[in-house]
């Protein structure tokens, strides 16, 4: 049944589905005319809260280009390598491999987003150097997994109702996670969506007719290091020196102990420097380390030219009032049981205009938890609900596929047909709980 279902998916994204840097201009437009004519915003002020908000996610592009960069450089180190090998060497068949990167996905993305979105596209190129199996299928496994990242430890809404002092502790004081991310009812969504997704993925394997190799080019040079020739030359003999790697690889590593022996939580820059510095250590050289570097900016070109657009976008949506006007619509229809839900929905239809979860907080917030207080819904569920809707449109917005499908080698159209098929499974089992509870 998935299999039938996946075939006109991907044949409509394959056709209809542009690069990423089309979509995001088409994006800009949609916004730009629905903020005219929903909000009646004047096109000048439209340019110019637009122009202003295009360089708001400096930082942050700079973050994800690291996660790609620094994971890939970790991931290509020669103990990680025969590591990732050994793991796809038991998969023996294609459904083994895509049970297997959708597990793993599912897995890392829950203890923490970039690591989940690095491990899996890096296991699928293992994977797929090994076993037969339809490459666009397995990233498109891999990315899958990342949309339960919101419901696990890494969850910047639930963490932040969590912080003391937060922006919005005025109206509903500090959650903490034993009611967000350890809510049973939470962890009953993360648990289905373990048994559900793997499954999906599985169930649309396409027949051995169909099936879609990997072009050798995508996984990268395999080739190992040539060796320290003999009449090297002090520079070389530097780029080859273990110790000036290890002198300062070393007290990286001691600062990342140090920083865990403290209780410091894992963010997205703990995350980067942890994989730089385990790769400066388990490269060994500079060369090796290098070579690795080389590799992996080429796919870092959608980072940074697409998410100056991104965050023009977010601007226009937060700026104008159109993601805040959104929200209206879906706390108008609202009563103190169906909120959750309501407040998942209209999280994921926003999330394509702000694939941020902390800027979508930020604009949903505002609204969403004086309708709690209003209606007497429970607090922790509306928070909960913005939180997955954020996580589950993920599944059709590229923006946070952009790192894995650099080191993937594939563009958003190839995996995407897939994805809207977990789009639908995950929506129907995440809004569902919801509903219910």
């Amino acid at each position: 049944m998935l299999r039938i279902l996946s075939r006109p998916a991907t044949r409509l994204m394959e056709r209809w589905l542009p690069d990423a840097f089309i979509f995001v201009i088409v994006l800009t437009l949609v916004a730009m005319l629905a903020a005219i004519g929903i909000q009646g915003t004047r096109p000048d002020e439209l340019i110019r809260i637009w122009g202003d908000g295009m360089w708001g996610l400096l930082s942050f592009s700079m973050q994800m280009l690291l996660v790609l960069v620094t994971g890939y450089i970790l991931a290509s180190s020669p103990p990680v390598k025969r590591l990732l090998r050994a793991l796809a060497g038991r998969a023996g068949s294609a459904g083994a491999a895509i049970l297997m990167v959708t597990l793993v996905s599912l897995l890392a993305s829950w203890i923490n987003w970039g690591f989940g979105l690095v491990v899996g596209a890096i296991f699928a190129r293992e994977l797929a150097r090994q076993v037969r199996v339809d490459y666009r299928l397995l990233v498109a496994s891999a990315y899958s997994g990342f949309v339960i990242w919101h419901g696990g430890l890494s969850g910047s809404i639930p963490l932040t109702v969590a912080t003391p002092d937060h922006f919005t502790a005025g109206i509903i004081g500090v959650i903490p996670t034993g009611e967000t991310i350890f809510a049973g009812w939470n962890l009953l969504i993360c648990a289905a969506l373990v048994v559900a997704i793997p499954i999906a993925n599985l169930m649309m394997m396409p027949p051995r007719d169909e099936t879609v190799l990997v072009d050798p080019a995508k996984l990268g040079d395999d080739t190992p290091i040539p060796p320290l020739p003999a009449d090297a030359t002090p520079a070389q003999r530097m780029e080859h020196s273990r110790l000036l790697m290890w002198a300062i690889g070393i007290p990286g590593l001691v600062w990342l102990v140090m920083y865990a022996a403290s209780g410091g939580g894992i963010n997205l820059n703990v995350v980067n420097f942890g994989f730089l510095f385990l790769g400066l250590v388990l490269h060994g050289t500079a060369r090796s380390l290098l070579a690795a570097l080389d590799d992996a900016v080429k796919g870092g070109a959608g980072i940074v030219i697409q998410f100056p657009f991104y965050a023009g976008i977010m601007a226009i949506m937060t700026g104008t009032g159109l993601a805040a006007t959104m929200s209206e619509w879906f706390v108008a229809i609202s009563t103190d049981r169906t909120l959750p839900f309501w407040s998942f929905i209209s999280a994921g239809i926003i999330n394509i205009f702000i694939p941020s979860g902390g800027g979508q907080w930020a604009v949903q917030a505002p609204i969403m938890l004086p309708a709690a207080q209003e209606l007497g819904a429970d607090m922790s569920k509306v928070v909960m609900g913005v939180a997955w809707g954020d996580a589950w449109t993920n599944l059709l917005q590229p923006f946070w596929a952009l790192p894995m499908l650099g080191i993937a080698g594939l563009k958003p159209r190839d995996i995407m047909g897939y994805c809207v098929v977990v789009l639908l499974i995950s929506g129907l089992i995440i809004g569902g709980i919801l509903w219910v509870i």
